[in-house]
C-alpha cells in the first residue's frame, strides 16, 4: 500500500512528463498545459498549507491529468 506522501511526488513526476508533451505540441497544447500547470500549483499549495484534505483533493485531480 503506498501512502498519500509517497504518491504525491509519483504525480506530480506523472504529470510533469505529460506537461513537457502538451508543450512540445505548440499551440494545440497551450490550453492543456495551463490546465496541468494550475493542478500542479494547487498541489503546491495544498502541500505549503499542510492541509491533509487540500492534499487528498489536490492529488485526485492529478491522478485526473491526461
Amino acid at each position: 500500500m503506498t501512502t498519500l506522501a509517497e504518491a504525491i511526488p509519483i504525480e506530480q513526476a506523472r504529470v510533469r512528463e505529460l506537461l513537457k508533451h502538451y508543450h512540445s505540441i505548440g499551440p494545440i497544447g497551450v490550453f492543456g498545459a495551463a490546465m496541468l500547470e494550475r493542478a500542479m500549483a494547487n498541489m503546491d499549495r495544498a502541500l505549503a498549507s499542510g492541509d491533509i484534505v487540500e492534499m487528498l483533493r489536490a492529488y485526485e485531480a492529478l491522478k485526473e491529468c491526461e
